[in-house]
């Protein structure tokens, strides 16, 4: 049976609105997705029978909801196949990349070494800059390829007895390149350091089976997994987390408080100081379980093939050039482009006009755009709920900048 992507689109109910006299193309999922009945339902469900504060509350109200945000830190651990106690809420990917660049770099020593790439998102580059700035630690920077990927080969020349960590994008938020994570963590593992990956690109795309992939730390944003906003997810090794110290202090994440020190909880709570975002998290563990649901092995070859049609239409358009990987082979549908003498966030609001959603910019990429002497890219983001005719809309909205802004 074919993936019936009428079906998911129907859980999606902006996706049949009619926005300003145009439908919604919505091809901006990798910046943020859609989001399921099934989630919206989820956190109107919290707020309407069950909102209360969690955690050592007795009344019926704050039982429900602790039992709520439980179930969905458990739905978040089944969706990346992990112990429960390993899952962290965060307020999103950046603020997970965060905690481990201030709590595991709290550990590291000066001239302590973090080893990067050119391809990463600001927010696996400035948290690990700032850690260089208060502690001494050196940061190294894996070269990207000219199909827009992380240069492997330069790996073992870069990797030393003093690297600590390696923190890399799992899927390009500008390419859409997946990062052969075994061969890393193989070389990694041979001078004894972690590694991270910013799963904010792969999350969306299906459970990931952590243990098989043999990282330590994984972060991933709610918003971009069709969740809500204001909630993400840190995953660490339990004896990782265990050793590291809180990243923020307060209610909820202690042991014992006196006048002369603290002590701290066990993981996950030393790492959720205050009042969590309850509503959020429980969107979150629907969107999981939504997914989880899904089928993905046809989901994904239904994305792949709307980025062939993509790129198979943008080829024909003359002035069009595709920066990232040129086959379908290890990658996931993230597309960008550039159009010969149109800057693109020209190319952006002339799609725009077409009731075509994306993005334009750097990305919160610029050592990326740097690197390739660029402005900035069109960037084309699809989910299993995209069809043909949002290719289509996009295609013909960029053969109209093509015509009318050079």
């Amino acid at each position: 049976m074919s993936f019936d992507v009428a079906a998911v689109r129907g859980q999606f109910p902006i996706l049949s609105e009619i926005i300003d006299g145009l439908p919604v193309h919505y091809l901006d999922n990798g910046a943020s997705a859609q989001t399921p009945l099934a989630v919206i339902d989820a956190v109107r469900h919290y707020e309407t029978t069950g909102r209360a504060n969690v955690l050592r509350g007795v009344h019926r109200l704050a039982e429900r909801a602790t039992e709520s945000y439980e179930n969905a830190r458990a739905q978040v651990a089944t969706f990346l196949g992990v112990p429960t106690m390993e899952i962290i809420f965060t307020g999103g990917c950046t603020a997970a990349i965060n905690l481990v660049a201030y709590s595991f770099g709290s550990l590291l020593k000066p001239g302590d070494r973090i080893l990067l790439s050119e391809i990463e998102h600001h927010s696996n580059i400035v948290p690990w800059q700032m850690l260089r700035s208060r502690s001494g630690i050196e940061l190294d920077m894996l070269p990207v390829t000219t199909d827009g990927r992380i240069d492997l080969e330069a790996l073992p020349r870069l990797l030393t007895p003093r690297t600590r960590l390696v923190s890399l994008a799992h899927v390009s938020n500008v390419t859409g390149a997946l990062l052969d994570v075994r061969a890393v963590v193989e070389a990694v593992k041979s001078v004894g350091a972690r590694v991270m990956l910013d799963g904010a690109q792969r999350a969306p795309h299906g459970p990931v089976d952590l243990p098989s992939l043999g990282v330590d730390f994984y972060a991933f944003a709610g918003h971009k997994a069709y969740g809500p906003n204001g909630i993400g997810v840190l995953w660490g090794r339990l004896e990782l987390l265990d050793a590291m110290p809180p990243f923020m202090g307060g209610g909820s994440m202690i042991g014992r408080v006196t006048l002369a020190e603290t002590t701290w909880a066990p993981s996950p709570r030393r790492f959720e100081a205050g009042t969590p975002a309850i509503g959020p998290a429980i969107g979150l563990g629907a969107a999981c379980a939504w997914m989880q649901a899904l089928d993905w092995t046809g989901a994904h070859d239904h994305e792949m093939a709307l980025v062939q049609r993509l790129m198979d239409g943008l080829q024909k358009i003359d002035g069009t050039q595709i920066f990232g990987p040129a086959s379908l082979q290890n990658r996931y549908p993230v597309v960008s482009f550039m159009l010969d003498g149109v800057h693109p966030h020209d190319v952006a609001q002339t799609l725009d006009s077409f009731g075509v959603a994306v993005r334009a910019g750097h990305h919160c990429a610029q050592p990326l755009m740097d690197r390739f002497d660029l402005d900035g890219t069109t960037r084309v983001s699809m989910a299993p709920y995209n069809d043909n005719s949002d290719i289509d809309a996009l295609l013909t909205g960029v053969a109209h900048a093509a015509k009318t802004l050079r």
